[in-house]
């Protein structure tokens, strides 16, 4: 697949958002599979001829009004996966600039993710956070479900700022209370730049990932960077403001004065990020804004398969 672009600055609608989800999933689609069968359960699904002798139980009463003939309200069988995306929307995610920023690029995977899973059949629940949680939704299968997270979702790419300034983020905090929340075993899958202010913060963080785990569950998280920036502060040799997004902390330097020390502490925040999910068997998939899709959706697919 060719690499996507990621100014998105045309989109305006939510119908373009799901055409750009379902050009993102174009050549992942084989594969996929669907229920062999329908029963009765809470998502409905779609309609059917009555077959005369059969229980009159789920007879659609409305439809039979507008066309004098009996339907019978066909549901989905139970899900094969129930997948819950996390999406960090914090300050720091709209860096570097608008429509090229993490969470636009999040936004598209996440969208991607969930026309995969609608597409299996699979159930998925959308959360954003920043120091709360902003938006949560059910965990269902429908195609009426499907919609409604795109809509969520195009809403929040429409948002040129975060919507409290130096918000600030509480990963940790919204794991722990998604963790808790969740009643079946589950596929999380998590977006976010995991750029807490200390090493607490990243200690508080793990341990939350941890207690995902304990319960039971499989987690997915994308790191989320800008990488020339970011990680290799590849900026030119000049004077610069630096502003920490989050706190609003200013700093004027020219890049070569903390270029080394920076690579080195980011280097070393990533080795033991990694490090430390490895320990807890969680799936750590660095992804570079700036690189094609591609990366983010074989990674879904290779832990959807271990966790059928």
């Amino acid at each position: 697949m060719p690499p996507q672009p990621l100014d998105l600055a045309a989109v305006r609608s939510f119908e373009n958002l799901e055409f750009l989800a379902r050009q993102l999933v174009d050549g992942f689609i084989t594969g996929l599979h669907q229920s062999p069968y329908h029963g009765f359960s809470v998502e409905f699904s779609e309609h059917r001829l009555y077959n005369p002798g059969e229980s009159t139980r789920h007879l659609d009463w409305k439809v039979l009004a507008r066309t004098d003939k009996l339907f019978v309200k066909r549901y989905e069988e139970e899900t094969n996966l129930r997948c819950h995306l996390l999406l960090d929307v914090s300050p720091s995610m709209y860096y570097p600039r608008p429509s090229h920023d993490k969470l636009h690029f999040s936004i598209l995977c996440a969208a991607a993710i969930t026309t995969l899973l609608q597409k299996q059949r699979d159930a998925v629940g959308l959360v954003t956070f920043s120091d709360k949680i902003e938006v949560q939704t059910p965990v269902r299968s429908t195609s009426t479900h499907r919609h409604t997270l795109l809509l969520q979702m195009q809403q929040l790419m429409e948002r040129t700022a975060p919507t409290t300034e130096h918000g600030g983020t509480d990963v940790a905090g919204v794991i722990h209370q998604i963790a808790q929340q969740i009643p079946k075993r589950s596929l999380v899958i998590i977006f976010s730049d995991m750029l807490g202010r200390s090493q607490q913060d990243q200690n508080d963080t793990l341990a939350a990932l941890q207690h995902l785990k304990h319960q039971h569950h499989e987690v997915l998280l994308f790191h989320v960077m800008d990488r020339a920036t970011e990680t290799d502060f590849d900026f030119a040799e000049r004077p610069y403001v630096f502003e920490d997004v989050e706190t609003g902390q200013r700093i004027k330097l020219n890049p070569s004065q903390v270029r080394e020390q920076y690579r080195a502490a980011m280097q070393q925040y990533t080795q033991d990020l990694a490090l430390r999910c490895g320990q807890y068997k969680i799936d750590f998939v660095p992804v570079d804004i700036q690189e094609p899709f591609d990366k983010v959706l074989h990674a879904y697919l290779v832990k959807r398969g271990k966790v059928r």
